[in-house]
């Protein structure tokens, strides 16, 4: 008897098995047509390869050695068109992170819970909208000719012509770095509300009992609980420094601005697939994949030392 009902278990956990892997096949083949065969494309990077090759290209164009890097970095755009990365990332995560903690701060602290979702729904809302909409909201109320800043600065009196933001590179910044928060700030805090919610409540009542502030339960509570996912964000942050938003930027980008808005990604969709220079594309594309390595290993690396926690 506990022979068969061995048997009987084993078989039943074969057909869960199967069934589970059956129900896992379409996500492991999309996986495998979009993640992993496009890794072959990486070897343009090293040929000399034209489009009139086609797919088979790939394989039978001549070796190039490193003469695509050569060609990139000897560019002399290349230079400002990574300070351009590295500078709208780094301050716009340093700025995002910042608020997005504080933000999730202010809204545990909301006591009413049908008002605390109403300010969640609201602030996630722009989130779900796309950049190509959003960015044009933000163009539009940027124009020089009747948009809402220029009419409100000049009401404040705080400026007399109109200031055409879009067409002047010092500002693009700045824009692309608020427009982004103002799109994504609520959706950033939803790990860290969720952090939050999974704070023991009985250190708060503690701290109740000897008289702490709400300053100071957010300062020494909230924060010191949370501390391995803030962690965990600013790591992902650091990794993801090469990867700026490309559907924003594309969208704010224009001829006058530039200099300070061509940033890696939109300089590889251009190379790439206006330009059709697939093998420069595929150099820039494994230049940043192992800068953000290096980062990735280095920002986790200091995480473990100074906070004992970490991706590995």
């Amino acid at each position: 008897m506990n022979k068969k009902r061995k048997r009987t278990s084993i078989s039943g956990n074969k057909a869960m098995q199967f069934q589970l892997h059956t129900l896992m096949l379409p996500g492991t083949i999309l996986m495998l047509v979009f993640s992993i065969v496009p890794l072959y494309g990486l070897l343009l990077a090293f040929k000399n390869y034209k489009v009139t090759e086609g797919i088979l290209g790939v394989f039978t164009s001549p070796w190039y050695g490193f003469q695509n890097f050569k060609v990139i970095f000897g560019n002399s755009d290349f230079g400002n068109m990574l300070v351009n990365t590295l500078g709208i990332n780094l301050i716009g995560n340093v700025i995002n992170i910042l608020a997005a903690i504080t933000f999730s701060l202010l809204i545990n602290e909301i006591a009413r819970p049908r008002f605390k979702s109403f300010v969640q729904t609201i602030t996630y809302m722009p989130h779900f909208i796309s950049w190509v909409v959003f960015g044009s909201i933000v163009i539009t109320m940027l124009n020089a000719d009747g948009g809402f800043f220029n009419l409100l600065l000049q009401k404040l009196g705080l400026i007399k012509d109109p200031i055409v933001f879009m067409a002047q590179p010092g500002y693009f910044w700045m824009i692309a770095i608020l427009s982004n928060l103002v799109k994504e700030l609520g959706w950033s805090t939803i790990l860290y509300t969720a952090a939050i919610a999974g704070v023991d409540q009985e250190l708060y009542e503690a701290a109740e009992l000897d008289g702490a502030s709400r300053i100071q339960k957010m300062t020494r509570i909230t924060l010191p609980c949370i501390k391995g996912t803030i962690m965990i964000m600013i790591i992902f942050a650091v990794a993801g420094i090469m990867n700026n938003n490309f559907d924003q930027i594309y969208v704010l980008q224009n001829s006058f601005n530039l200099p300070r808005s061509q940033v890696i990604d939109t300089y590889i969709y251009k190379v790439g697939l206006q330009e059709l220079q697939f093998g420069m594309a595929a150099a820039v594309n494994i230049f940043k994949s192992a800068l953000a390595l290096i980062l990735l290993t280095a920002a986790n690396f200091i995480s473990n030392k100074l906070t004992d926690s970490g991706l590995f």
